[in-house]
């Protein structure tokens, strides 16, 4: 087994290879004076089992097109299977046509790496669990919830009043899972989104007043929403409003909004690698999943059942 990073998220990649104590292969991702992408991997992995751990977040098309080159690599150097952990599927939103002459760019996505040469594909919570047919090869989607639950658990430890809530009607069934595992009660906000990018509260569905509540979702991109969710909340009487969430993509005004928002803390994965302005927010906080995604990569490379990781 081996494992090659990219440079979406170095950091990850090496933590993965510290909890299974074996180094990362030696490779340069490197690129030419007109930015494009050169790979040289400089170990023989000649029937090697290769897992590249390798986000697709901001800038999404240079770490996208860093992964393809990546696998193209492994492919002609003759490795025997090439796993592509990908703890952020970039482009998930748009997995299907919300209008007229609009792309499915996540089901694109999924192609480019299959024709690549991947031969599995290890993600993290997806924002639709449908993407995983995208894909004709072997797909894991991974979930965060057991190591945010845990974390939870260890927050709110010995306060009775606890609620998850779902920022708007598609997360319910996530917020509902959250809630079974922590033993609490669930809200709903009822949004209506104007634009891309833009949200605004409707109302409340449930009693949140004097509540901790907790704000649960898979992405925060402009934080637009979990703001206006945490204001609402707020005014509706909750005794604090705190927020979990899987991938930190925290792009634009975001750290400005969370900073300047009613929410105690925002809590995000390493999924995706936390940049300077995020670590030096103190309403943020990271939790890491390398020791999930290890064991998952582990478990691959065994031919053992993944599923359990779920529980």
């Amino acid at each position: 087994m081996k494992i090659l990073s990219g440079n979406s998220n170095r950091e990850l990649a090496e933590a993965i290879a510290t909890y299974l104590n074996i180094p990362t292969t030696n490779a340069d991702v490197k690129r030419f004076s007109d930015e494009e992408i050169w790979v040289e991997i400089k170990e023989n992995v000649r029937g090697e089992d290769v897992f590249i751990i390798q986000p697709t977040n901001f800038p999404a098309n240079d770490n996208l097109m860093e992964l393809l080159v990546m696998i193209d690599a492994l492919r002609r150097a003759s490795a025997r299977r090439i796993t592509a952990v990908v703890p952020y599927y970039g482009y998930a939103r748009q997995d299907r046509k919300p209008g007229p002459r609009t792309p499915i760019s996540a089901k694109l996505v999924a192609n480019l790496i299959t024709t690549a040469g991947a031969d599995r594909v290890l993600t993290m919570d997806l924002h639709a669990g449908q993407i995983q047919g995208f894909f004709d090869i072997p797909t894991d989607n991974l979930f965060a919830q057991p190591v945010l639950t845990r974390d939870l658990k260890e927050k709110y430890a010995g306060k009775d009043k606890v609620m998850v809530v779902s920022p708007d009607v598609g997360g319910v069934v996530r917020a509902r899972a959250y809630a079974k595992r922590i033993d609490a009660p669930i809200a709903i906000i009822d949004k209506r989104r104007e634009k891309a990018g833009i949200s605004e509260v409707m109302h409340i569905v449930g009693e949140v007043k004097d509540y901790h509540c907790v704000l649960v979702d898979d992405i925060v991109d402009s934080a637009g929403t979990l703001c206006n969710a945490a204001k609402a909340l707020h005014e509706a009487g909750a005794a604090s409003v705190s927020a979990c969430v899987t991938h930190g993509v925290l792009s634009g005004p975001a750290i400005d909004r969370i900073t300047n928002s009613v929410m105690d803390e925002l809590i995000i994965t390493d999924s995706i690698a936390p940049t300077d302005s995020v670590k030096g927010c103190d309403k943020v906080r990271v939790v890491s999943v390398a020791p999930l995604l290890a064991e998952a990569v582990s478990r691959i490379a065994h031919e053992t059942s993944v599923s359990s990781l779920f529980d």
